[in-house]
């Protein structure tokens, strides 16, 4: 059912841009003998150009895990308030572009920061190519601005890290060592009602493995607040348990594969991709050039040109 929904997908595009592109060579037509303007043409023309656009940039996106849906975790970075604060706007920013792609958007562990912003957060992000379209968000996006946490007004720098893996589904299988595996439980902080902040309903799975590549012992730690069943949560961990190493599996697997031509800059985490600056008005990707003056536009979800570029310049690399 999968794979015909996926087909059927691909045959709905193809017929809605083949019938605008009939539609845009008829109205020249009409153009030619005066019945419509040139203003209808060129309207016409650039929705057709739209469609065929984002059909190509859908074709990027083949890879196995790319259909899946992303968990996407943010952490400030060192800086105090401000650091916290513009984590928090990152959050808020693609839970908007989220809301425009029709995604259902989960908070499964939040951290409040000291005074404003937060420490973490990790949502759950379900739809359609979700992945495919976000994995190009790895990595340190940058804020510089001047503060409103700053006495003397001066102009700061801040440092949020952005994590995306796979949401598995059903269809993957991964291998869990089940002696691996040990819990613990807390009480949770936050929205969620009295019954999450009385009673153990938080859970921090601890999970440990060997990296094949280094050989070296290492944790992964995932902590899940989200339902105020503490077997909810437990469920949830499990899962997100999965993506985790399933994207290290993924990694393994690129590792294997041609690296990128030299000359471009590495696509890894921790490094810094991105740069917000807010009073030159200009958000800026260095990993592709792209940039624009619309800040504002950018921090309420609309990165679909960054998405866009990252896709085009590496998607056939990754």
């Amino acid at each position: 059912m999968r794979k015909i929904k996926s087909i059927k997908q691909w045959i709905d595009g193809y017929n809605e841009v083949k019938s605008i592109v009939d539609e845009l060579v008829l109205s020249f037509d009409f153009y030619k003998e005066q019945v419509v303007s040139e203003e209808e043409v060129d309207a016409l023309y650039l929705t057709a150009f739209d469609l065929v656009e984002s059909l190509e940039l859908k074709n990027m996106l083949r890879q196995e895990e790319d259909r899946l849906g992303a968990v996407l975790k943010i952490v400030a970075g060192a800086g105090g308030t401000e650091s916290q604060d513009w984590a928090s706007m990152l959050c808020r920013m693609y839970q908007r572009w989220c809301e425009s792609k029709g995604y259902k958007v989960d908070i499964v562990n939040w951290q409040d920061g000291d005074e404003a912003g937060i420490k973490t957060v990790t949502m759950q992000i379900e739809g359609d190519l979700a992945f495919g379209y976000l994995k190009g968000e790895n990595g340190v996006h940058r804020l510089v601005r001047v503060s409103p946490f700053n006495a003397q007004g001066k102009r700061m720098t801040s440092f949020s890290s952005v994590f995306v893996v796979p949401l598995v589904d059903d269809s993957i299988e991964i291998d869990i060592n089940p002696a691996a595996i040990s819990w613990d439980t807390f009480r949770s902080s936050g929205a969620g009602g009295q019954n999450v902040n009385k009673v153990e309903t938080g859970v921090r799975l601890k999970y440990k493995y060997t990296d094949e590549i280094s050989g070296e012992e290492k944790d992964i730690i995932i902590e899940n607040t989200e339902s105020r069943s503490q077997f909810g949560n437990k469920d949830n961990a499990m899962r997100l348990l999965k993506s985790q190493l399933y994207e290290i599996e993924l990694e393994k697997r690129r590792a294997a594969q041609q690296k990128i031509e030299s000359g471009k800059k590495k696509i890894e985490w921790g490094s810094q991709i991105r740069s917000y600056v807010f009073d030159d008005k200009r958000v800026k990707d260095h990993r592709t050039d792209y940039q624009t003056s619309n800040v504002q536009t950018v921090m309420d979800g609309d990165i679909d040109a960054f998405i866009k570029a990252y896709l085009m310049v590496y998607a056939e690399k990754l």
